[in-house]
This record gives C-alpha cells, structure tokens and sequence, in this order.
C-alpha cells in the first residue's frame, strides 16, 4: 500500500511538471509578444540556473565536491553552448509559429536522440527506431503542409521549430554525458546559468536597440517562468527519475504538447486545428514506438 502511495505521489509530481511547462511554454509565447527573444531567454536562465544551483548546494551534499579536470570546459562548451542554441531557436520559433507546434517539435525530440545512439542495422531494435523516425517525421510535414500548400510566411518558423527539436535532443545527449562526471541536477544548473551567459551580450544589445516593457505583467510572467517553468517542474521531474526507470519516466513527456495546447487555448485564444490533431498523433505515436521495450513486452530473443 505504501508502495502504491509513493507511485501516486511521483505520478502526481510528473502531471504537475508537465503542466507548468505548458504554462511556461504559453507565458513565454505571450512574453515575446513584445519582449526581445535573447534577453527573455538569457535573463530567465541565468536566474533559474542560479536560484537552481543554490538549491543544489544546499540539499544535495554530492554537488559540494570538486568537479574532476576538463569538467568546466566541457560544461561551458557542451552544457551551456548547447543548451544556449536551443534557447535560441525555441524563442525564434516561439515568436512566428503557434505554441502548440513548438511543444509539439519537442515532444518529437525522443526519437532524434534514438537515432543518434546508433546506426540502422538489420535487426527488430533498429527498426523500432527508425520506424519511430519515419512516423515522427510524417507528423512533421503534416505540421509544415499548410504553410508550403499556401506559402505562408510560417514555414521559416516551423523550421525553426523543428531546430528546436533537434537542439533539444542534442543538449539531452551532451547532459548525459556530463552527468557521467557530475551530478545531474548539477550539470542542468550549470548549463542553464552558463547558456544564460552565452546569450546576456546578444540580450543586452537587443535591449538597447529595441527596448523593453518593464511592467507588473511582463514581469509577473517572467518570475512565473523562471519559478515555475523551470525550477520547480525540474525538481519533480529530477526527483521522479531517482526513483522510477528513465522510460517510465519520459513517457509523461507526451503530455507537454497536450498541456501547452489546453493552456494556450484558454489563455492566448490559439485554435485547436485537425493538422495540429492529426501531427500529434503521428509524433507521440512515434515517441511512444520508439521508447517502449517492445522486445521485452513480446519477449522477443536477444539480438532479434
């Protein structure tokens, strides 16, 4: 029973992390409505990424050690860098295309990273992969078909979207590597702070060349996301993943589009469209094909 108690409590975390990212995603579209994209991104990172590291100081005795020799380097160059160009391309996207379609090229993310850890080889796994691969990029067009059917303005912005994607998956491959290292709740700290000051200088400038709305609304939104849109869910999600498999975990990841759509819906008034439909059922089946250990559940041999 206790047991069962602790499965709901985790559960519960995860649907709460998932949907304050759809809240993030949605507060940071209505943000850059008028705010600059680069000093949106590099002032919310650079806050949460400290606010998050001085959590980590103080609850996590592990991340008071030394880091071992090269760690700094690699985590300016492979954390930070990394995670600074997926700020980049999320926001430029953020600002051309619905929120919806951002949540749903990250959603797909999964399955690019699946193909990174390996090449096609003629055997049941990498098959999964790359059939995930070919369902998640039908839903890609369906996403892009509008915009090249009628040469809308948009599709340089689901481009975006879609390096927002594959610049996500890649920053998730670079922070595991670290975390081989460094604790991971570390390595996400000090990516966020180092991406945040990878982008400051672009910020700043954007700010004295465009200006910026320094009002309770704006600013409320802003406090929102950084709290709630990226410390807080990490901490639920960082926590889950201590306790159950990485898979089950990441399973609750196919919400995001889900929730992003609800809370953009009711507050920015984004239309719930059959191709968004249609895209998203394609990716989280794509997502889905590709995570589950089908071998296992079909108990399939070794090597299959």
């Amino acid at each position: 029973m206790s047991e069962q108690k602790n499965d709901l409590a985790i559960g519960s975390g995860l649907l709460l992390a998932v949907t304050l990212w759809g809240g993030n995603n949605a507060g940071t579209k209505w943000l850059l409505g008028s705010w600059p994209p680069l000093a949106t991104g590099s002032t919310r990172f650079l806050a949460a990424g400290l606010i998050l590291l001085a959590g980590v100081r103080f609850f996590v005795p592990a991340a008071r050690s030394e880091f071992p020799a090269g760690v700094w380097r690699s985590l300016w160059l492979r954390g930070g860098l990394s995670l600074a160009a997926y700020i980049l391309f999320y926001a430029l996207a953020l600002r051309r295309i619905p929120v919806s379609h951002v949540a749903l090229y990250l959603g797909a993310s999964p399955v690019w990273a699946l193909l990174w850890e390996g090449r096609p080889r003629w055997n049941f796994t990498s098959g999964q992969r790359y059939g995930a691969a070919l369902l998640a990029l039908a839903g890609v067009f369906i996403l892009f078909w509008p915009a090249l059917q009628h040469g809308q303005s948009n599709v340089a912005g689901e481009f975006l979207g879609l390096l927002a994607s594959f610049t996500w998956a890649n920053y998730s491959r670079q922070s595991r590597r670290l975390a081989a290292n460094v604790n991971g709740v570390t390595v996400a700290a000090h990516s966020m702070w180092m991406a945040g000051a990878w982008l400051l200088p672009f910020g700043i400038y954007e700010v004295a060349t465009r200006g910026i709305i320094l009002d309770a609304p704006h600013l409320g939104v802003q406090t929102f996301c950084i709290l709630f849109g990226s410390v807080v869910p990490y901490a639920f999600w960082n926590s889950a993943l201590r306790l159950w498999r990485t898979s089950r975990v990441m399973l609750f990841n196919n919400f995001i589009p889900l929730t992003t759509t609800l809370w953009a819906y009711f507050l920015l008034h984004e239309p719930i469209t059959p191709t968004f439909c249609a895209a998203m059922v394609l990716i989280v089946t794509a997502v889905l094909l590709g995570q589950m250990d089908w071998q296992k559940i079909f108990r399939l041999p070794e090597g299959f």
